[in-house]
Order: structure tokens, then sequence, then C-alpha cells
């Protein structure tokens, strides 16, 4: 059942690809009348079945290995990612029937997939769960907001939608640079999964011997080669080679390893199509919504947050006080992880005041979706990966 849930996951994957193809060819192919002499663009028809079938198969995937873990796959970095991105993937099946705008399929599915694919960056073996994690509560606490999260996520592709199609790229400008550095940061993350698809393929590791914040000697693994390296490290494989230098004991080198391996892959990436080009690269984009109806888009990403925003305070902070009673025997304890779920409630909650009190519509409400989507992705991997907390074994 185990593989078989692995299978379901790729064949999702494929189809969340098909389903982005079908939608970029809404957009840029040609579109068929049917017999009334309507345009009827089959495409995007397509591109939605697609998308609804993926989806199916994805929730098959994390029943089937429900079935084999007996827990909710929720536990660890791998599972919730992966679960993030089928809840996106929801939110937008659910939403495409409403408004039927093929270009957000088109800026979706691949948030979707990426999600996925840097998921799969992650071990992907079932562990037994510690005591503090055999709670139905810490399940329902962190579906929901899972759940919450992908809503939200909608607002953010909805968000880079509207500034595509609205920022001048013509002129250099503070907003140019902004929506550049969200293209950068999606370009290091594909650049991430492909050279750690290829080291994994290759069979890379290389092990250290170091000394741990505690004083002990420990072992570090390294799938990437070792740009950075841990605190007083030796060389303990035959792969690998000596790092350039060594972090102090209270920072985990291979995530910072990690890191520079995705900011050297983005400004390879990014620089060959900003030179390749001659043109911003959110500025390539730029055509293929210029069709697209910028008040249809704002409206799209204040429903999402507004639908999304109480499903995720609900699953964050409410469900989490009570798994963190059960587990810790109390409600808040200003772990980091906590802290950060705050901080985001907090944010959507100023989102929606500004955008109901204040007016906050068009550009400003596009960046605040892009810059709640940032504060969640920060919660989801730097919080989890790098600062310690009760939330590190995830």
């Amino acid at each position: 059942m185990f593989e078989l849930s692995s299978t379901l996951l790729y064949i999702a994957f494929v189809l969340y690809l098909a389903a982005t193809v079908f939608f970029a060819v809404s957009i840029t192919g040609k579109k068929f009348r049917d017999r009334s002499g309507n345009e009827n663009n089959k495409a995007g028809l397509f591109g939605y079945i697609s998308a609804l079938l993926a989806l199916i198969t994805a929730i098959s995937y994390f029943i089937i290995r429900w079935m084999a873990t007996g827990h909710a796959p929720v536990s660890n970095m791998f599972e919730y990612t992966t679960a993030l991105g089928i809840a996106m993937s929801l939110a937008f099946v659910i939403l495409y029937p409403i408004y039927k705008s093929n270009y957000l399929g088109l800026f979706t599915m691949p948030v979707v997939m990426l999600i996925i694919a840097y998921a799969s960056m992650f071990p992907g073996e079932a562990q037994p769960l510690i005591p503090a994690l055999q709670s139905n509560w810490l399940f329902i606490h962190v579906i929901t907001t899972a759940i919450g999260q992908g809503i939200l996520a909608i607002g953010f592709a909805a968000g880079v939608l509207y500034l595509v199609r609205m920022i001048d790229f013509t002129k250099a400008s503070k907003k140019v640079k902004g929506i550049e550095f969200i293209m950068f940061t999606l370009l290091a993350t594909i650049a991430y999964v492909a050279i750690g698809m290829g080291f994994e393929a290759s069979g890379y590791t290389a092990t250290f011997n170091y000394v741990n914040e505690f004083g002990e000697e420990a072992q570090m693994d390294y799938h990437l080669p070792p740009l950075v390296g841990p605190n007083e490290g030796e060389l303990a494989s035959e792969q690998g080679f000596s790092p350039v230098v060594n972090t102090p004991e209270y920072i985990r080198s291979n995530d910072v390893n990690t890191v520079l391996w995705s900011i050297i892959g983005g400004l390879v990436l990014y620089g060959g199509l900003r030179f390749g080009f001659r043109k911003p690269v959110a500025g390539l984009l730029q055509p293929l919504v210029r069709n697209v109806n910028p008040q249809t888009v704002d409206e799209i990403s204040y429903r999402a947050i507004a639908i999304g925003f109480p499903v995720f305070t609900l699953g964050g902070l409410i469900f989490a006080m009570i798994w963190a009673q059960i587990a810790w025997t109390r409600f808040w304890g200003w772990d980091p992880k906590e802290v950060w779920a705050l901080i985001t409630f907090l944010f959507y909650a100023a989102y929606l005041h500004l955008r109901l009190s204040r007016g906050w519509q068009g550009e400003k409400s596009a960046w605040l979706c892009v810059i709640g989507f940032a504060l969640i992705m920060f919660n989801l991997i730097f919080v989890n990966l790098i600062i310690a907390g009760l939330h590190s074994y995830a």
C-alpha cells in the first residue's frame, strides 16, 4: 500500500502538469467555436478536468498512505508540504467553476507542482510517531491548518497574476524589483529541486564527523556538495570534499548549504532568462495575461483570503491550542512556530481590516497577498528546519 500511495502521488503530479499545459494552451493557443458560433475554449475545460483528476488521485494517495502508516500523513516535512499542495489544488478546483479563469489555472497549477516537488526533497519514509504526536487533535489541527493555508495560497497566485498584469516593466522601479524577487524565489526553488534530484540520482552522500551544540561528537550527512561544513567537521566518507568554511555549533550547516545551492541555482536560472531575453522575467509573462480582468483577479484574491483566514485561524491557533494543552499541558508557550502562526494570523487580520475599512484594493491588496504567503512559507521552511523549538521534529 505504501508503494501504491507513492505511485498515486506521482500520477497526480503528472496530471497537474497536464493541467498546466492545457491552461497554457487555452491562453496562447487557438480557440475553437461550438455549433452556435460562440467561442468555446475546450483546452480550459480539459485543464480543469485534469486538475480535478489530479486532486482525486492526490486525495487517494493521502487516504492510502494514512491506511498504510496508521496515522494521518501530516507528521513530517514531506507529508505536510505535500498536503499543502493538495489543499491548494482543492481550493482551485472549488473556485474555478465560479470564475472560470484559465489564467488563474496557469498561475496556480505550477505552484502546486512546485510545492509537491519541493516536498519530494525531504525523506518520504514513514516514521513512528513520538508520544507528543499521538493525538487525534494533532491531525485535526494540522489538516485544518493545511486546508486554510492552501486556500490562502490561491490569494498568493491571484496576487502575483494581478501584479504581472498591472506593473509597468518598461521602467525601473521598486515594484519591478519586488515582483522580480518573487520570480527569483520561484526559480531558486526550481533550481533546488533540479539540483537535489540530480545528486540524489547519482547517489551522492558526504558524511562529516562534527561537534554539536551540546559539545558531543556526532555525524551529519550532506546530499549536496559541501560549500559550508559543520562545527569542527571532518570528512568521514569517500564522497565529498573539505568545505570552504565551517559554521558555529548552533547552526545546522547542511541546511545553510542547501540554501546556498538554491541561491546559486536560482542566480543561474534567473540570470540566464534575464540577460537572454534582456527584460525582466515577470515581464516575459505579461503578454500572456494582457486580457486578464484586474477587478476579477482582485476579487478572487480577496475571497480566497476571506475564506482561508477563518479556516487557518481555526486550525493554526484554536485547534493548535487544544492540542498543545493535551501534549504539553499549556495552551501557549511562545514556541517559535506558535509565534509565527500568531504573526501570520495578525497579518491576514490586518489585510482584511485594510481591505474593508481603508479600501485597500487592487495593487496594494495584491502585494499584501504575496507577503502573507511569504510568511506562511517562512514559517513552514525556516522555522521548521532552522529554529530550534518544540516543532523541530517536523
